[in-house]
């Protein structure tokens, strides 16, 4: 019996990977539900960078000219070169490169990013509700639909394909995958992030530090604008809990070192401190597709473990899926046979990399002393500078 309340694809949260996927989906004239618990523009805790890899994605659906209007506002800030300082203080700077048809990477607070993407979904013609999704619906072992609280009361929204997008906490994830096969804490991170208005210009680059406290994490130093930057650092969940470390208090730590102290405009104050979890992309076995449902983004778990970097692994997930899901309405089968072709996509464009930044990331947990090394004798051409200029 089809349901009053069917769409063709029903998705789950609104950040980058979901509307990235209502964006394509809508723009090919499929029915598309885009949910979100939070009206736009909203704030979400990141590290706000975004490569060139994302912004002619963008591009190549049409948004380019929304992402020039946004420079132009200021709310998105170029960046061209990235910093990497080791324990003892050795650096290397390297140049971030440009995409393949020129386009630059950004500071993009989400509040900004989200809202961009999610008004780009809407005008495509995807419909947009403001909705907590509560759990799947479920009939005979497929999802068919959610059930979400819209206005205190349950409403229940009906899908050929259900799209998880609702990032590293997502309730659909939560629902359909194994308990046993849920990120393990050695695959998942936490980190701080705050808003600094008083710090010296930063022109156009990014700083990353790697220091012993938050190895294999890092602090870093992201401008928002002349005098106002992204501030934060993250660390491995496992690592953070063996330690019981206390994350505002190691930011304070990172901000009275004096080489950040100095370049501190009236103390330094912070805004809109936050904490967060991450999913990296690097534990083995994980599902992605189900009986009637994908995951995309960090409800997927893309996260690169060296990096914490999400936002291109996010879009590149949802373009991804909406190939598969396009096959699935045209077919009219969207069963696990046919979705889990996204799987193997998803395998082939990203496992070799977050084995790699995997890797790294347990050298460094082991051996300190080796990012010491291999930042004081590398060059830009060098896999760690290569790892951060490609998985920013």
């Amino acid at each position: 019996m089809t349901q009053t309340n069917e769409h063709d694809v029903v998705i789950v949260g609104a950040g980058p990977a979901g509307s990235m996927a209502a964006i394509i989906l809508a723009q090919k004239g499929y029915d598309i539900l885009l949910l979100d618990r939070y009206n736009f523009p909203r704030d979400k805790i990141c590290g706000d960078a975004v490569p060139a890899g994302t912004i002619e994605r963008l591009w190549h659906y049409g948004l380019k000219d929304k992402v020039d209007q946004a420079v132009e506002r200021g709310e998105f800030y170029r960046i061209d070169r990235l910093l990497l300082v080791s324990p003892r203080g050795y650096d290397i700077e390297a140049d971030l490169v440009d995409g393949h048809e020129g386009a630059k990477s950004y500071v993009a607070p989400r509040m900004h990013f989200d809202a961009l993407m999610q008004q780009a979904a809407v005008e495509s013609g995807a419909k947009f509700c403001q909705a907590q999704a509560k759990a799947p619906i479920m009939e005979n072992g497929k999802v068919v639909g959610v059930k979400a609280q819209v206005n205190g009361s349950t409403q229940e929204f009906y899908s050929k394909v259900l799209i998880g997008a609702d990032g590293v906490t997502s309730v659909i994830a939560r629902n359909l995958r194994p308990k046993e096969k849920q990120h393990e804490d050695k695959h998942r991170a936490i980190a701080i992030r705050a808003y600094i208005d008083d710090i010296e210009e930063i022109p156009h680059e990014v700083e990353f530090y790697l220091y012993k406290e938050t190895l294999p994490g890092y602090a870093w130093i992201f401008p928002t604008g002349n005098h106002t930057a992204n501030i934060g650092l993250g660390m491995r969940l496992d690592h953070f809990r063996k330690h019981n470390k206390n994350l505002k208090k190691m930011l304070q730590e990172f901000l009275d070192m004096p080489t950040i102290k100095k370049r501190l405009l009236n103390g330094g104050q912070l805004h809109d401190v936050a904490t967060w979890q991450l999913n990296f992309g690097s534990q083995a076995n994980i599902e992605y597709s189900f009986d009637g449902a994908l995951l995309v983004g960090d409800a997927a778990g893309f996260i690169n473990p060296i990096t914490g970097g999400g936002i291109y692994n996010s879009t590149l997930s949802a373009e991804l899926a909406t190939q598969v899901i396009e096959k699935a309405l045209q077919s009219g089968d969207s069963s696990q046979q046919v979705l889990q072709e996204y799987d193997q996509m998803c395998h082939e464009a990203m496992w070799n990399g977050m084995k790699s930044s995997y890797r790294f990331q347990r050298a460094f947990m082991n051996f300190p002393w080796l990012v010491d090394i291999l930042i004081r004798f590398g060059k830009q051409s060098d896999s760690l500078t290569q790892t951060f200029l490609e998985k920013l």
